[in-house]
């Protein structure tokens, strides 16, 4: 595996709309490069109640970025928004981690879909 070009496979990219934090997810992420996703999702960033993530361009996601993805929606809601590409359906699917996160057919619905509480 080349790990030098690990980054120039997947791309993050994060804005905020409220007390929203949407990232945008695409390409492929590995335990090689998902720097960005941990920084991006990290649950002590001030001021974020939700992540909204864009997988909409994801093409690969491992235990490594799913365990982000799971760490931030212990503390903070987590939606994904837009279709979810077949391969991360079925590794949601098979690991139960679907349970974990909201759904939204668009980003900015996301942002504003009602969502339980995780933690008591």
């Amino acid at each position: 595996m080349d790990t030098h070009n690990a980054e120039a496979r997947s791309r993050v990219e994060t804005r905020c709309d409220g007390d929203a934090r949407i990232v945008v997810m695409a390409g492929e992420f590995d335990m090689d490069n998902v720097a960005g996703l941990r920084a991006a999702m990290d649950p002590a960033s001030p001021g974020v109640a939700r992540f909204v993530l864009d997988v909409a361009e994801v093409t690969f996601v491992d235990s490594t970025a799913l365990s982000i993805m799971l760490q931030a929606a212990l503390d903070h809601p987590v939606v994904l928004a837009g279709t979810v590409p077949r391969r991360l359906a079925r590794l949601l699917e098979i690991t139960g981690a679907e349970l974990a996160f909201a759904t939204a057919p668009t980003v900015a619905e996301g942002t504003v879909v009602s969502v339980p509480p995780r933690r008591a």
